[in-house]
């Protein structure tokens, strides 16, 4: 049997699919069920609405928005922040802006490597731009 400590609470657990202690798990499932009866309630509410009213993080009510858990379909005011900047976003990972930056400097970068690439005939990653915006 593997045992880890559980990221949320420090605590040693019996590792599972969820990586968390089943305390955690109970907790988050708990968090989840308050999101979803106060967003029944209050349809209007924004995400800093319901992390006040519910005393849930923003970042676990935008854990259950990209899990799926809790849809920003059914709450017109529901948006979470863009992984880059943090602009609130109601699909995908980054904002707009951040897309087009990001898909500007990769262009860049392959640009560049081609380029080197026929003056000497080698070559490196073009990952390197993903990874330096993934270090936000």
């Amino acid at each position: 049997m593997n045992i880890d400590n559980c990221p949320r609470c420090g605590k040693l657990y019996a590792v599972n699919i969820r990586e968390l202690c089943l305390n955690c798990i109970k907790d988050i499932e708990r968090e989840y069920e308050v999101c979803v009866q106060h967003l029944r309630d209050n349809r209007g509410s924004n995400i800093q609405e319901l992390s006040e009213a519910t005393e849930v993080s923003v970042k676990q009510i935008t854990k259950f928005i990209r899990e799926g858990r809790i849809s920003v379909m059914n709450a017109p005011n529901m948006m979470y922040p863009c992984e880059v900047c943090g602009t609130l976003i109601r699909e995908g990972h980054m904002c707009d802006s951040c897309r087009t930056r990001l898909t500007k400097e990769l262009t860049e970068a392959t640009r560049n490597e081609n380029a080197r690439d026929q003056g000497n005939n080698m070559g490196s990653s073009t990952y390197s731009v993903i990874d330096k915006k993934r270090s936000f």
